[in-house]
């Protein structure tokens, strides 16, 4: 639980070597915080990200996570909660962007894209809600992307996926304020990342520990979405109005 000055004593990472997600993590910790989870499928990846981390009065939890394996979330969630205590801060940060000469053509790859990307995060972001509704407190960070703004020809699998996503968060963040709870959905463009290397930067490229600073303002500023970097925000405004056949001569789509 949030302790008498509000700060966070247990985070969980899903997604536990995602650049972005362990930037987050990093910036949220507090003098308070006692306890960090990374939950990833990779745990010995996932233990150097620990190691980055630890310091003395904050213990450092590696646990094995498949953002696929929908049967076993609740069950994940509920034993961190069981050994640490309540969940104060929750950030779901897994994805794969997945090759999209692949995706666009191969029936099971874009199945098994969007079985994580959305099918996934959905159902993780539901056991962690469970939890946090049972609490009556907690925040959630799901990482959402501009990509869902508008779909691009460029990888339609993964920004369907997104918009998915995106439009789920709205609604049930929703519904799970009213059970004393929240959820921040973060929409970043470009991130230079292990995700995105060797691809071509888009406009307003960014960096993860900056889309932590804007992130971490957010929670602060009890916010419900936030844009990384912010101007992208008005950027959108505008793109998702363009006429089609304008959209798809785009360099970006």
């Amino acid at each position: 639980m949030n302790n008498a000055v509000g700060e966070v004593q247990t985070i969980l990472l899903l997604g536990g070597t995602s650049d972005i997600g362990t930037a987050i993590v990093a910036r949220a910790v507090q003098p308070y915080t006692r306890t960090v989870v990374l939950a990833c499928r990779d745990t010995a990846k996932g233990e150097h990200s620990a190691a980055a981390l630890r310091r003395d009065g904050l213990t450092v939890e590696v646990v094995a996570f498949d953002g696929a394996d929908t049967a076993g979330h609740q069950a994940l969630i509920d034993g961190v909660a069981t050994r640490h205590g309540d969940i104060d801060l929750a950030v779901v940060a897994f994805a794969a962007l997945g090759d999209p000469d692949i995706t666009r053509q191969d029936a099971q790859a874009a199945a098994a894209l969007t079985q994580v990307d959305f099918v996934g995060a959905v159902s993780s972001i539901v056991a962690v809600g469970n939890r946090l509704r049972e609490q009556g407190h907690g925040s959630i960070v799901v990482l959402s992307s501009v990509a869902g703004e508008r779909v691009r020809a460029a990888n339609p699998a993964y920004g369907a996926s997104k918009a998915g996503l995106d439009g789920f968060c709205q609604g049930y963040g929703d519904w799970l304020a009213e059970q004393g709870a929240r959820m921040l959905v973060v929409r970043p463009g470009f991130v230079h990342s292990a995700m995105t290397d060797g691809m071509k930067p888009a406009p307003f490229a960014t960096t993860p520990d900056k889309v932590a600073e804007v992130t971490v303002k957010a929670l602060r500023g009890r916010r419900r979405t936030v844009w990384a970097p912010p101007v992208l925000q008005l950027v959108f405004s505008a793109l998702r109005h363009l006429p089609g056949p304008v959209w798809r001569r785009l360099p970006l789509s």
